[in-house]
């Protein structure tokens, strides 16, 4: 019983899922960090509020905190951003890199007689006139 999970925990994507949970948790504490301390600030100097999570309104009683909804979407968007720009691209450009296309179906071949290239299809060699065989692949 305890090798069976023992197995399951030494089990590659196990190991590989918990790693990225664990680097995204501090990435998103540096992505929370860098919105909470540079991003809102300079943001807040443009437009005049000190601070995002200050922002809210009430309705009949009910408080809105529209600030702290704008810092979780920035916090979202740089998050999604930096996985794109760093992430996703590269490695779309690294698979595009290692991905070989096939050879083209060849559009001519060589006459038997005169060496010359001529189309594919062709039954008389334009070339030295000599009558060609059928293609094996016709």
């Amino acid at each position: 019983m305890l090798s069976g999970f023992k197995q399951f925990i030494l089990r590659g994507n196990v190991i590989d899922m918990a790693v990225g949970v664990v680097i995204g948790a501090a990435f998103a504490n540096v992505v929370t960090a860098f919105t909470r301390d540079l991003l809102t600030p300079l943001i807040a100097a443009l437009v005049g509020k000190p601070d995002f999570s200050a922002i809210a309104f009430t309705v009949h009683g009910s408080v809105f905190a529209l600030g702290d909804f704008l810092n979780a979407l920035v916090a979202f968007l740089l998050v999604a951003m930096a996985v794109y720009f760093f992430v996703v691209t590269p490695i779309n450009a690294l698979i595009a890199r290692s991905r070989k296309e096939p050879p083209a179906d060849p559009t001519t071949k060589k006459c038997p007689e005169c060496r010359m290239e001529i189309p594919i299809d062709a039954r008389r060699c334009a070339h030295c006139t000599s009558q060609l065989t059928a293609s094996p692949a016709a």
